[in-house]
């Protein structure tokens, strides 16, 4: 499955920092909402 610009996002769960905490978090938790995906796949490597 290709994600395309303008498509809805495929479901997906995955942890995430969450008001202090980390915990599982799933997309559909936010549905109805403005959601901004960040991903940086560098962090904490020696690149």
């Amino acid at each position: 499955m290709a994600i395309q610009v303008g498509k809805p996002a495929p479901e997906f769960e995955a942890q995430a920092y969450v008001n202090g905490e980390i915990r599982k978090v799933k997309l559909s938790d936010y549905r109805g909402k403005f959601v901004l995906l960040y991903f940086y796949p560098g962090d904490f490597t020696f690149v």
